[in-house]
């Protein structure tokens, strides 16, 4: 057995290993650079069916409408074990822009990968930084354009996505993230989880500078952390019209799961961090959306209703007791009374939708013991429950009919943040039964 002493020599060589998510090789190259205006950072894993793709996209977009400029396209591949990298490697290059493949170091996930692009960019002194995911099988010139001159052009610290999206597509933003980050801080940020972003380099250094890179926020939850961050640090927001958003798709009754609990406690976490702040937010506004709309409409795909449905009541019969401890008295009865329904007659009320995502956060808030990550992956089949509620309510409607939705449902939210800040506010011993979770 280590001693004491030999234990803390290895958290000490562990501090040393992730202090900076670039390797030497990368890091010694970017010296040689010197200087750049613009960095485009693509974060992969295993993405060799799309990387090339991205990658000639982005680059055909630089040299399109920047060629007097500076620019880096950095690759930051997680490991990948098929071919992404060869993929991005072979790519015949152009001679005006330099292209970086590289394995960061680090915590295994997208945030470290977005950490060694921050690291590069502030290398390098660029004035805008952009991300884009590997995945994106729609991504344009265009997009690079409306990212790039969102910053260059009309100083914006911070360009989140705006995307045509098909109605059941990103059903944790439409459902959970949108709603809750409008009616906590107070900002219209449609897409807040998008994946594809622009930086001023003063927010880069500012993201740099947080102590999150060796926490969950490196494994999972960048993308609601890198929004929140912007959003509490008041600076100036947009917006960019991208058009229709194809990528590799999930149905929420097969992969969702995971990414439920994942960005859920992320959410709640920086709901904890920023209390002083959300507190105070009476009601939201609007955000500038750039660049002309693109007239495309996305295509549909298939969803697998009765199986979330099947879904929620398996975690009725195994978690009813828990959500009861959970879930407010007053509406508990709404969701026994759904365990009975028929499909045909499957919804939950937005209202109610609002106050059991509420009880959730001041649960999670409060209960101190143990792992509350396992709280929320039990509260997974209500997430399922609400999808499914959804798709029942639009199933009939056209995409923009279905927006306009999901936009109501965000008022809502906002109506109860009341709800949300007296639950919060109560206290500890209300919720002492969830010590036996």
């Amino acid at each position: 057995m280590n001693s004491k002493r030999e234990r803390e020599r290895e958290r000490e060589r562990d501090v040393v290993k992730f202090s900076t998510a670039i390797r030497q090789p990368t890091r010694k190259r970017l010296e040689r650079l010197g200087k750049a205006d613009i960095v485009v950072g693509i974060p992969c894993f295993d993405n060799e069916g799309t990387i090339a793709h991205v990658i000639q996209t982005v680059e055909k977009g630089l040299a399109l409408h920047y060629p007097k400029k500076h620019c880096v396209v950095i690759v930051a591949d997680g490991g990948s074990v098929d071919d992404t990298r060869e993929e991005s490697e072979e790519l015949e290059k152009s001679p005006w822009i330099e292209r970086i493949v590289s394995i960061y170091r680090g915590v295994p996930g997208k945030g470290s990968a977005v950490r060694e692009i921050f690291e590069a960019a502030s290398l390098l002194r660029s004035e805008v930084c952009v991300l884009f995911d590997s995945d994106i099988r729609s991504i344009t010139t265009g997009w690079v354009q409306r990212m790039v001159d969102g910053v260059l052009e009309d100083s914006y610290d911070f360009i989140a996505p705006y995307y045509t999206r098909y109605k059941y597509d990103g059903t944790i933003t439409n459902n959970i993230v949108y709603h809750m980050t409008r009616a906590l801080y107070g900002y219209r940020v449609r897409q807040p989880i998008g994946g594809d972003f622009a930086f001023s380099l003063p927010l880069v250094e500012e993201y740099i500078t947080k102590d999150v890179w060796e926490k969950n926020v490196a494994k999972y939850g960048i993308d609601i952390w890198l929004t929140t961050t912007a959003l509490t640090h008041k600076v100036k927001i947009a917006q960019a019209n991208l058009g229709v958003k194809i990528h590799d798709v999930k149905d929420p009754a097969e992969a969702l799961g995971p990414m439920f609990q994942q960005v859920v406690s992320t959410l709640f976490n920086l709901m904890e961090e920023n209390e002083s702040i959300w507190k105070e937010v009476k009601k939201s506004q609007p955000v500038p959306i750039i660049g002309p709309k693109v007239l495309v409409q996305p295509q549909p795909f298939p969803i697998d209703v009765p199986r979330l449905i099947r879904d929620f009541r398996i975690g009725y019969s195994n978690y009813r007791e828990i959500w009861k401890k959970i879930v407010s008295s007053d509406d508990w009865h709404i969701i026994e009374n759904l365990y009975q329904k028929p499909e045909k007659d499957f919804f939950i009320e937005t209202e109610k939708w609002a106050k059991i995502l509420y009880d959730l956060a001041a649960a999670y808030h409060h209960w101190k013991g143990g792992n509350r990550r396992i709280m929320v992956s039990l509260m997974t089949p209500l997430y399922y429950a609400r999808v499914a509620s959804f798709v029942n309510q639009t199933k009939d409607m056209s995409n923009d009919e279905a927006e306009a939705v999901v936009e109501d449902q965000a008022k809502i939210f906002e109506e109860k943040k009341d709800y949300l800040i007296q639950r919060w506010n109560e206290g500890v011993d209300y919720y002492e039964d969830l010590e036996g979770l």
